[in-house]
């Protein structure tokens, strides 16, 4: 073993003691997960929650761990590197994330004095912050090793919990399945170090054909089909219940909109079923549809939502990806601007605009409450939370 790699070991050892240093100092349990006091919290109350959130969080651990880390291995040089990349990677994130989100959120509420209260949503907020490195990493495959890509996700974890917090705390802003915060946020930011971070190279190895063969292209295959059966869960993993089913019938009828989306604009732009496109735009409705899946009241609008974001994502695939690497050399190893940064991008735009439209499709006053409480509360109109 190197001194490098011993200096690497030590690091990564330091940063697991220093976060568990924080865990043991920092957090205690929400009321109902560390206390047996049934006056505070009934067994019944405990359990219902446990039934509707945990079968939530347990879908999107698995697309965090198994979709994101197989829908990686197309690349021949760094196939199983992509899986275990994604599996240690994802672990110190989702540990790292849950502090680091949480400190945020305190800082602007002003909430100091306050410890860290973990329950089953702190899993969901580490699991999100997880999904956003990994969507960084896809940037960046092949082109980084296990210290580089540690570092740069410890920094922008950092970063994520500041802008959620802003969103969030601050502005109010909903984003329900983080078609903002989490896609958004985690492409421009990996696209951002790719930018800089060894841009010939990774051209010189793109025209050298580094994507891999029949097998690797099938393997990866199963990754997009755990994605695309669980993007529902992903994106009603944080809803309130009495909007939660809103959330999956909408992701699933936009998810397979953009499936048939992206394979037919496959066939006009391509003439042929181009892997590529049918590894990654077939999931852009469930990016699109993210920010107002709790607020689109309309089936019809969900499935046309869904295939107008497959189709500018297999538009993405075919030409501008390509346009980039010409025009600026911007080197986007899974092509992760045209999944999450311009689907992301027209989610949240979207989401505004169903949010200035929710007025007049949002009869339930509970639900206004529950949905939009600062509309509820009279702080704002329908068209003032549009603009946040």
């Amino acid at each position: 073993m190197t001194t490098t790699s011993r200096m690497y070991e030590f690091i990564f050892i330091l940063c697991e003691i220093s976060v568990l240093i924080l865990y043991a100092t920092l957090t205690d349990y929400s009321l109902g997960v560390g206390t047996f006091d049934v006056s505070q919290e009934t067994s019944l109350t405990t359990k219902e929650v446990m039934q509707t959130y945990y079968p939530m969080w347990q879908d999107v651990h698995v697309m965090i761990y198994i979709g994101f880390g197989f829908l990686m291995v197309f690349l021949k040089t760094s196939s199983w590197t992509a899986v275990g990349f994604n599996f240690l990677l994802s672990a110190w994130a989702f540990q790292w994330s849950i502090l680091v989100v949480a400190f945020w959120r305190h800082v602007m509420s002003n909430e100091w004095h306050t410890k860290i209260h973990l329950d089953i949503n702190s899993l969901v907020v580490g699991d999100f912050a997880a999904a956003s490195c990994m969507i960084c990493y896809g940037a960046l495959l092949g082109k980084v090793d296990l210290f580089q890509m540690w570092f740069i996700i410890t920094l922008q974890v950092v970063f994520y919990g500041l802008n959620e917090a802003i969103c969030i705390e601050k502005y109010h802003a909903i984003d329900m399945g983080g078609s903002m915060i989490i896609h958004t946020f985690g492409c421009y930011f990996g696209l951002a170090a790719s930018y800089f971070l060894q841009r010939k190279k990774a051209l010189k190895e793109h025209d050298e054909k580094v994507v891999g063969g029949y097998n690797s292209q099938t393997i990866a295959a199963f990754g997009t089909i755990f994605l695309y059966m669980y993007w529902p869960s992903f994106n009603s993993a944080a809803a309130p219940a009495i909007s939660q089913q809103r959330v999956v019938v909408n992701t699933c009828l936009a998810i397979s909109g953009s499936c048939i989306g992206a394979l037919a604009c496959a066939r006009a732009f391509c003439m042929k079923l181009e892997m590529e496109i049918l590894l990654n735009a077939t999931l852009a409705g469930g990016v699109v549809i993210g920010a107002a899946s709790d607020v689109v009241v309309s089936p019809g609008l969900a499935i046309i939502i869904g295939m107008g974001g497959g189709a500018i994502s297999a538009f993405g695939f075919a030409y501008l990806s390509e346009g980039l690497r010409k025009s600026i050399q911007l080197h986007d190893t899974c092509g992760v601007h045209n999944l999450h940064g311009i689907p992301g991008i027209l989610g949240g735009v979207l989401g505004s605009i169903t949010t200035a439209l929710a007025g007049s499709a949002f009869k339930n006053v509970a639900a206004v409450q529950i949905v939009f409480p600062q509309v509820a509360n009279g702080h704002r109109t329908f068209n003032q939370q549009a603009g946040f």
